[in-house]
């Protein structure tokens, strides 16, 4: 949430800033997978939201996701950006494939 965050970050229009959630390093069968070996998360919470993208009249049309929302994307999604020492994704609203419920 954004009160844990020393700074705050406003995504020009569409965009969004997701922190990845950490994956589990144990398998079921209780291998551990060494953080060389391990694939990082596609499942982020939503940090900083943008104000969303116009449409052809020129309307701004806000976005679908929100502060706090638990989301998947792509593996390949987003622009890597570190603040305070956190890192984050910063990626267009559209390469979000879902929210979780």
């Amino acid at each position: 949430m954004v009160g844990k965050h020393k700074r705050c970050l406003r995504p020009t229009r569409g965009r969004v800033a997701v922190r990845r959630l950490e994956s589990e390093m144990v398998t079921s069968g209780g291998i551990i997978i060494p953080d060389t070996a391990a694939e990082k998360p596609c499942e982020g919470e939503v940090i900083w939201v943008g104000e969303g993208v116009r449409d052809q009249a020129g309307n701004v049309v806000p976005p679908e996701v929100k502060t706090g929302d638990i989301v998947i994307f792509g593996k390949w999604s987003g622009t890597e950006i570190k603040i305070d020492g956190n890192e984050y994704l910063i990626m267009q609203e559209s390469d979000i494939m879902g929210i979780m419920a």
